[in-house]
């Protein structure tokens, strides 16, 4: 193995070397395949494979990216394996593998690495391991992966990139002013104005003003979804809930499909530390944990697209059927979880939407918090999302002024999260108090802020060009209506005992009004509103839907 790149830590783990009874462990599950000197194995943008095992001869490993920038990774030896985890989501690769010499490697499809991951507990460790590492050299190296070409602070560019970084997808960004690359593609495509930004794919083609649509097909997060295919779950949304229940079902056999909208993890993937999830006691973030649940939803065969709205849910015959927005395309499922959770609610302000992602944000990622940098910023909320991403923004901000409307957080938020704000100097909170205007121009984004103390009536204006707005969620369920699941004054969905159907139909607890759809998570009424009982609910949901899958076949 000669490596060429820097794996900061855990060099071993990313790039071990199986054992000659490990390999014959791994044959039953592939095919021999022998490639010449300098043939190809793996194009970027193009191949699609789950894992190759070197057999004889070496093999040179190149990060790629569309505008055919070309720097060596590694050299594998015999013993070692090719792929990362692009190849377990059946998505194409963002590297070239070149033969040096004569090779021969032992192929394994998506499929058969799903198999051997399963079956082979030890084996599935390290190599589930080692892909995740290479992801995590993929991320901090940027490089692979999507080019976006656009002037930095371009208005469009904060909602792809923060895209891309909630699905966990290297990119790069350059300045056509700066970059001689840049600078030849622009004269190249001549793009008009409402042409930006550019976006180079892995495999060299190139998207005008693109949407996150059109980057998820071209990084194979979207995949071509048929209609002839009857699935037996399909989960709406992919936060804590929808992947636990995706997982869950797929680990026990069932073939699930899930549908997100924006990224993996949901709101919770935007929480910058939680720390009072069971079996972290350091903590963990939300996206990290996000990571690790889409990871394994892979591991066990879950279909997932993103990013993938459903429009309508048609419950008039079985299968049920789920209708993409913008699309006339109607998936089929023998039955249907409702784990979309809900949408950030939006407070009552004129030019809101003007400064949404150039000013104005609904989460605090590492994307906004490098924009805070030695800034004051505004924080309104008092839940405890609203508390974790005040603490984590006073480590990059100058000062985090933090409103709420109540007279303390007490009721609100969770005592240890109350306790560090206070121990956090440079958070200022400010009872009693919200936003009534918000000014700025389309050219310059979001410029100051006014706030009014609504006891004293003092109206005070803020040069602040940061706003995180943390005020609830209301319930993702408009999109139900021509399927007529009951939900409650507040459009959270009914379960259960809680429907108000037929007394002598016999519902489970998660079962909503309709037969064979389910609804678990933040969406649900009645539910707890925590991470960790949204997993709950998304591993009870699955034998619940044995049992309606087992009634129903009879």
């Amino acid at each position: 193995m000669t490596i060429y790149d820097t794996f900061s830590t855990r060099t071993a783990q990313a790039l071990p070397t199986l054992t000659p009874a490990e390999i014959k462990r791994i044959h039953r599950f592939g095919n021999k395949v022998c490639f010449r000197d300098g043939d190809q194995l793996v194009e970027a943008g193009h191949s699609k494979f789950g894992m190759y095992v070197l057999l004889k001869g070496r093999v040179r490993v190149s990060r790629c990216d569309g505008l055919g920038n070309s720097s060596i990774i590694t050299e594998h030896d015999p013993g070692e394996f090719i792929g990362e985890i692009s190849q377990l989501a059946d998505a194409p690769p963002l590297v070239n593998v070149h033969a040096l010499g004569e090779v021969e490697v032992l192929a394994l499809s998506t499929e058969e690495l799903r198999a051997l991951l399963i079956s082979d507990a030890e084996l599935g460790e390290r190599i589930v391991r080692a892909y995740i590492l290479r992801r995590v050299e993929q991320l901090s190296n940027k490089d692979g992966g999507v080019v976006l070409v656009a002037a930095p602070g371009h208005p469009r560019l904060h909602a792809l990139q923060g895209w891309l970084n909630s699905n966990g997808l290297p990119h790069r960004l350059l300045d056509p002013s700066l970059d001689p690359q840049a600078v030849a593609l622009v004269e190249r495509y001549q793009p008009q104005a409402h042409d930006w930004p550019l976006a180079v794919c892995p495999d060299g083609s190139v998207r005008k003003n693109p949407t996150t649509v059109d980057l998820g097909r071209c990084l194979g997060t979207l995949p071509p979804l048929s209609p002839d295919v009857v699935w037996d779950i399909i989960v709406v949304g992919a936060g804590p809930a929808g992947l636990a229940a995706a997982v869950y079902a797929a680990s026990e056999g069932l073939s699930v499909l899930a549908l997100e909208t924006r990224a993996y993890g949901g709101q919770a993937a935007a929480s910058a530390r939680i720390e009072n999830y069971l079996g972290f006691p350091t903590g963990i973030s939300g996206g990290a944990l996000a990571g690790r649940a889409f990871v394994q939803s892979q591991k066990f065969g879950v279909k997932l697209a993103i990013p993938a709205p459903a429009g309508r849910l048609l419950c008039g015959s079985h299968p049920l059927q789920v209708e993409m927005c913008g699309s006339l395309t109607l998936l089929q499922a023998r039955s249907v979880v409702l784990a979309c959770g809900a949408r950030y609610r939006r407070p009552a302000l004129d030019n809101l939407k003007l400064f949404e992602g150039r000013g104005v944000y609904y989460w605090a990622s590492q994307l906004e918090a490098g924009m805070c940098a030695s800034e004051e910023v505004i924080l309104v909320g008092g839940g405890n999302s609203a508390g974790q991403a005040a603490v984590y923004l006073a480590a990059h901000a100058a000062k985090v002024h933090m409103l709420i409307r109540k007279d303390s957080l007490a009721s609100t938020m969770s005592s240890y999260l109350i306790e560090r704000i206070a121990a956090t100097p440079n958070i200022e909170l400010h009872t009693h108090s919200e936003i009534i205007a918000l000014e700025g121009s389309d050219e310059d984004g979001l410029q100051q802020v006014r706030v009014r103390d609504n006891r004293s009536r003092l109206e005070t204006g803020y040069d602040i060009c940061r706003v995180f707005l943390f005020i609830g969620a209301d319930p993702n369920t408009g999109w139900l209506g021509d399927c007529g699941v009951e939900v409650d004054d507040k459009g959270f969905i009914l379960t259960g005992s809680d429907t108000s159907g037929d007394c002598t139909v016999a519902r489970t607890g998660l079962e909503t009004s309709v037969p064979g759809v389910f609804a678990i998570g933040d969406v649900r009424a009645n539910s707890t509103k925590r991470v960790a009982a949204a997993v709950g609910e998304g591993a009870a949901v699955v034998a619940q839907i044995h049992a309606f899958l087992a009634h129903n076949s009879r």
